[in-house]
Protein backbone atom coordinates (compact mmCIF):
# COMPACT_ATOMS: atom_id res chain seq x y z
CA UNK A 1 0.00 0.00 0.00
CA UNK A 2 1.16 3.62 -0.66
CA UNK A 3 1.07 4.77 2.74
CA UNK A 4 4.97 2.28 3.32
CA UNK A 5 6.61 4.84 1.53
CA UNK A 6 6.23 7.02 4.75
CA UNK A 7 8.96 4.79 5.41
CA UNK A 8 11.24 5.86 2.96
CA UNK A 9 10.92 9.69 3.66
CA UNK A 10 13.84 10.10 6.29
CA UNK A 11 15.91 8.29 3.69
CA UNK A 12 15.49 10.11 0.79
CA UNK A 13 16.49 13.23 2.62
CA UNK A 14 19.58 11.80 3.60
CA UNK A 15 20.16 10.75 -0.02
CA UNK A 16 19.57 14.12 -1.01
CA UNK A 17 21.27 15.72 1.43
CA UNK A 18 24.40 13.38 0.78
CA UNK A 19 24.01 14.46 -3.17
CA UNK A 20 25.29 18.16 -2.36
CA UNK A 21 28.92 16.76 -2.49
CA UNK A 22 28.66 17.10 -6.30
CA UNK A 23 27.47 20.68 -6.04
CA UNK A 24 29.23 22.16 -3.16
CA UNK A 25 33.13 22.73 -4.07
CA UNK A 26 34.45 23.19 -0.27
CA UNK A 27 34.07 22.07 3.10
CA UNK A 28 30.41 23.89 4.71
CA UNK A 29 30.95 27.06 6.40
CA UNK A 30 30.88 26.31 10.44
CA UNK A 31 28.54 29.05 11.15
CA UNK A 32 26.42 27.21 8.76
CA UNK A 33 27.00 23.70 10.09
CA UNK A 34 25.95 24.88 13.43
CA UNK A 35 22.88 25.92 12.32
CA UNK A 36 21.90 23.00 10.78
CA UNK A 37 23.13 20.61 13.54
CA UNK A 38 21.57 22.67 16.03
CA UNK A 39 18.21 22.19 13.87
CA UNK A 40 18.09 19.04 13.79
CA UNK A 41 18.64 19.06 17.87
CA UNK A 42 15.37 20.96 17.43
CA UNK A 43 13.74 18.42 15.20
CA UNK A 44 14.42 15.88 17.37
CA UNK A 45 13.61 16.97 20.65
CA UNK A 46 10.15 18.30 19.28
CA UNK A 47 9.35 14.65 17.20
CA UNK A 48 10.62 12.84 20.59
CA UNK A 49 7.55 15.03 22.78
CA UNK A 50 5.33 15.51 20.66
CA UNK A 51 5.41 12.52 18.33
CA UNK A 52 6.31 9.78 20.59
CA UNK A 53 6.18 10.78 24.70
CA UNK A 54 2.55 12.66 24.45
CA UNK A 55 1.14 9.26 22.15
CA UNK A 56 2.83 7.09 24.55
CA UNK A 57 1.09 8.83 27.53
CA UNK A 58 -2.40 8.87 25.77
CA UNK A 59 -2.12 5.21 25.17
CA UNK A 60 -1.24 4.11 28.54
CA UNK A 61 -4.19 6.24 29.75
CA UNK A 62 -6.55 3.49 28.13
CA UNK A 63 -4.78 1.07 30.95
CA UNK A 64 -5.41 0.39 34.24
CA UNK A 65 -1.98 1.48 35.37
CA UNK A 66 0.04 4.96 35.72
CA UNK A 67 0.27 6.20 32.39
CA UNK A 68 3.38 8.09 33.08
CA UNK A 69 4.80 4.52 33.71
CA UNK A 70 5.37 3.44 29.95
CA UNK A 71 7.01 6.67 28.89
CA UNK A 72 9.37 6.38 32.00
CA UNK A 73 10.34 2.95 31.39
CA UNK A 74 10.35 2.77 27.74
CA UNK A 75 12.44 6.07 27.69
CA UNK A 76 14.62 4.86 29.74
CA UNK A 77 15.20 1.75 27.79
CA UNK A 78 15.76 3.85 24.89
CA UNK A 79 18.41 6.01 26.91
CA UNK A 80 20.23 2.60 27.47
CA UNK A 81 19.64 1.13 24.07
CA UNK A 82 21.95 3.70 22.64
CA UNK A 83 24.22 4.17 25.64
CA UNK A 84 24.96 0.55 25.15
CA UNK A 85 25.39 0.76 21.38
CA UNK A 86 27.79 3.35 21.32
CA UNK A 87 30.19 1.61 23.44
CA UNK A 88 30.44 -0.73 21.60
CA UNK A 89 30.12 -0.06 18.23
CA UNK A 90 33.58 1.52 16.86
CA UNK A 91 33.12 5.15 15.55
CA UNK A 92 33.93 8.64 15.25
CA UNK A 93 32.33 11.65 15.66
CA UNK A 94 33.16 14.74 13.23
CA UNK A 95 35.53 16.98 14.24
CA UNK A 96 37.28 14.51 16.79
CA UNK A 97 40.57 12.45 16.44
CA UNK A 98 39.24 9.97 19.29
CA UNK A 99 37.47 6.89 18.44
CA UNK A 100 34.41 5.94 20.95
CA UNK A 101 33.62 2.00 21.02
CA UNK A 102 35.20 -0.97 21.55
CA UNK A 103 38.97 -0.46 19.96
CA UNK A 104 39.21 -1.19 16.34
CA UNK A 105 41.41 -0.68 13.12
CA UNK A 106 38.50 0.19 10.94
CA UNK A 107 39.26 3.79 8.71
CA UNK A 108 38.59 7.05 10.13
CA UNK A 109 36.16 7.04 7.40
CA UNK A 110 34.31 3.97 7.86
CA UNK A 111 33.90 5.16 12.08
CA UNK A 112 32.34 8.09 10.80
CA UNK A 113 29.78 6.53 8.44
CA UNK A 114 29.70 4.31 11.57
CA UNK A 115 28.88 7.03 14.09
CA UNK A 116 25.88 8.44 11.78
CA UNK A 117 24.53 5.13 11.25
CA UNK A 118 24.58 5.22 14.98
CA UNK A 119 22.47 8.13 14.97
CA UNK A 120 20.05 7.24 12.13
CA UNK A 121 18.99 4.01 13.52
CA UNK A 122 17.01 5.38 16.06
CA UNK A 123 15.19 7.68 13.72
CA UNK A 124 13.95 4.67 11.47
CA UNK A 125 12.39 2.95 15.13
CA UNK A 126 10.54 6.40 15.46
CA UNK A 127 8.91 6.35 12.12
CA UNK A 128 8.26 2.48 12.53
CA UNK A 129 7.05 2.74 15.68
CA UNK A 130 4.52 6.05 14.77
CA UNK A 131 3.14 3.73 11.80
CA UNK A 132 2.67 0.80 13.49
CA UNK A 133 0.36 3.04 15.71
CA UNK A 134 -1.29 4.45 12.86
CA UNK A 135 -2.25 0.76 11.91
CA UNK A 136 -4.04 -0.21 14.91
CA UNK A 137 -7.50 0.48 15.10
CA UNK A 138 -7.11 1.47 19.18
CA UNK A 139 -4.56 3.97 19.11
CA UNK A 140 -4.85 7.73 18.84
CA UNK A 141 -2.03 8.32 16.40
CA UNK A 142 -2.76 8.63 12.85
CA UNK A 143 -1.66 8.47 9.60
CA UNK A 144 -0.59 11.69 9.00
CA UNK A 145 1.06 11.95 12.32
CA UNK A 146 3.57 8.92 11.11
CA UNK A 147 3.85 11.43 7.82
CA UNK A 148 4.76 14.65 10.34
CA UNK A 149 7.40 12.37 11.71
CA UNK A 150 8.57 10.71 8.80
CA UNK A 151 8.76 14.63 7.24
CA UNK A 152 10.93 16.26 10.06
CA UNK A 153 12.98 13.32 10.29
CA UNK A 154 13.86 14.02 6.36
CA UNK A 155 14.07 17.92 6.68
CA UNK A 156 16.96 17.45 9.62
CA UNK A 157 18.25 14.62 7.54
CA UNK A 158 19.17 16.99 4.55
CA UNK A 159 21.47 19.14 6.21
CA UNK A 160 22.76 15.60 7.96
CA UNK A 161 23.49 13.77 4.79
CA UNK A 162 25.45 17.16 3.57
CA UNK A 163 27.64 17.23 6.98
CA UNK A 164 28.50 13.56 6.83
CA UNK A 165 29.23 13.41 3.03
CA UNK A 166 31.64 16.52 2.87
CA UNK A 167 33.98 15.62 5.81
CA UNK A 168 34.60 11.85 3.91
CA UNK A 169 34.87 13.95 0.53
CA UNK A 170 37.58 16.19 2.55
CA UNK A 171 39.59 12.54 4.01
CA UNK A 172 39.97 11.71 0.58
CA UNK A 173 36.73 9.80 -0.77
CA UNK A 174 35.76 10.69 -4.08
CA UNK A 175 32.72 12.52 -4.32
CA UNK A 176 30.67 9.35 -5.77
CA UNK A 177 32.13 7.32 -2.52
CA UNK A 178 31.12 10.23 -0.88
CA UNK A 179 27.66 10.23 -1.91
CA UNK A 180 27.33 6.04 -1.27
CA UNK A 181 29.02 5.94 2.05
CA UNK A 182 26.41 9.25 3.40
CA UNK A 183 23.68 7.25 1.83
CA UNK A 184 24.33 3.33 3.07
CA UNK A 185 24.55 5.69 6.35
CA UNK A 186 20.66 6.17 5.98
CA UNK A 187 19.64 2.83 4.74
CA UNK A 188 19.14 1.63 8.56
CA UNK A 189 15.89 4.04 8.50
CA UNK A 190 13.43 2.32 6.81
CA UNK A 191 15.38 -1.05 8.10
CA UNK A 192 15.06 0.05 11.62
CA UNK A 193 11.43 1.16 10.68
CA UNK A 194 9.90 -2.23 9.36
CA UNK A 195 11.64 -4.55 12.81
CA UNK A 196 9.75 -1.96 14.84
CA UNK A 197 6.94 -2.02 12.90
CA UNK A 198 7.31 -6.23 12.88
CA UNK A 199 7.96 -6.22 16.90
CA UNK A 200 4.96 -3.80 17.56
CA UNK A 201 2.38 -5.60 15.75
CA UNK A 202 3.21 -8.74 17.13
CA UNK A 203 2.98 -7.34 20.81
CA UNK A 204 0.65 -4.44 20.75
CA UNK A 205 -0.01 -3.62 24.52
CA UNK A 206 3.61 -2.55 24.84
CA UNK A 207 3.55 0.24 22.04
CA UNK A 208 3.15 2.85 24.33
CA UNK A 209 7.11 1.23 25.97
CA UNK A 210 7.82 1.33 21.81
CA UNK A 211 6.70 4.88 21.42
CA UNK A 212 8.85 5.94 24.34
CA UNK A 213 11.64 3.92 23.80
CA UNK A 214 12.34 5.57 20.62
CA UNK A 215 12.27 8.78 22.10
CA UNK A 216 14.53 7.78 24.59
CA UNK A 217 16.77 6.98 21.78
CA UNK A 218 16.88 10.14 19.81
CA UNK A 219 16.76 11.97 22.73
CA UNK A 220 20.43 9.79 23.77
CA UNK A 221 21.80 11.00 20.24
CA UNK A 222 20.56 14.49 20.50
CA UNK A 223 22.53 15.05 24.28
CA UNK A 224 25.24 12.58 22.51
CA UNK A 225 26.02 14.38 19.52
CA UNK A 226 24.09 16.81 18.07
CA UNK A 227 24.06 19.90 21.09
CA UNK A 228 27.48 19.40 21.53
CA UNK A 229 29.11 19.60 18.06
CA UNK A 230 26.61 22.56 17.57
CA UNK A 231 28.00 24.30 20.60
CA UNK A 232 31.44 23.33 20.18
CA UNK A 233 33.88 26.77 19.58
CA UNK A 234 32.75 30.06 19.07
CA UNK A 235 29.48 31.06 17.73
CA UNK A 236 27.62 28.76 19.96
CA UNK A 237 23.88 31.13 19.83
CA UNK A 238 23.68 30.25 16.20
CA UNK A 239 22.93 26.70 17.13
CA UNK A 240 20.85 27.84 19.87
CA UNK A 241 18.86 29.75 17.06
CA UNK A 242 18.87 26.29 14.79
CA UNK A 243 17.56 24.64 17.55
CA UNK A 244 15.02 26.70 18.36
CA UNK A 245 14.25 26.53 14.75
CA UNK A 246 14.21 22.99 14.00
CA UNK A 247 11.74 22.66 17.37
CA UNK A 248 9.63 24.86 15.83
CA UNK A 249 8.74 23.92 12.99
CA UNK A 250 8.21 19.79 13.65
CA UNK A 251 6.01 21.41 16.31
CA UNK A 252 3.98 22.66 13.73
CA UNK A 253 4.19 20.29 11.80
CA UNK A 254 2.78 17.61 13.96
CA UNK A 255 -0.08 19.81 15.20
CA UNK A 256 -0.81 21.14 11.93
CA UNK A 257 -0.96 17.35 9.88
CA UNK A 258 -1.40 15.29 12.64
Amino acid sequence: MKEIMILFIPFVGTALGSAMVFFMKEEMNLKLKKLLLGFAAGVMIAASVWSLLIPSIALAEEGNGPAWLPALLGFLLGVGFLLVLDSIIPHLHMDSDKPEGVPSKLSKTTMLVFAVTLHNFPEGMAVGVAFAGAMMESSNITMMSAFALALGIALQNFPEGAIISMPLRNEGASKKKAFLYGVGSGVVEPVGAVITILLAKQVVPILPYFLAFAAGAMIYVVIEELIPEAQEGEHSNIGTIGAALGFALMMVLDVALG
